[in-house]
């Protein structure tokens, strides 16, 4: 499994979608394509913006399908962060 570092990324407070969607297409798609399993470690950071958690999974979500969030894991995500990707999971599947 591969574990993403976010903090390392995109420091404190994730907003940048540039950065979010850089990680989608040379990160999480390809290891989803695959069918391997990411985890996104959300320690330290803070905040996001839904647009930088929109840019960051949605797109996958939508090409893959459900079964793409079987494999994307979200770990150490405060109650903030877990809202936002709440947010944007389920718009993605309505």
């Amino acid at each position: 499994m591969k574990t993403i570092r976010l903090k390392k990324l995109v420091g404190a407070f994730a907003e940048d979608k540039d950065k979010a969607r850089d990680i989608r297409i040379k990160t999480i798609t390809p290891l989803v394509k695959k069918k391997k399993e990411i985890t996104l470690d959300f320690l330290g950071v803070e905040g996001t913006t839904q647009s930088f958690i929109h840019a960051l999974i949605s797109e996958t979500i939508r090409d893959k399908g459900p079964e793409a969030l079987d494999l994307i894991f979200f770990r150490n995500c405060n109650e903030n962060v877990k809202n936002v990707i709440n947010i944007v999971v389920e718009y993605m599947q309505a």
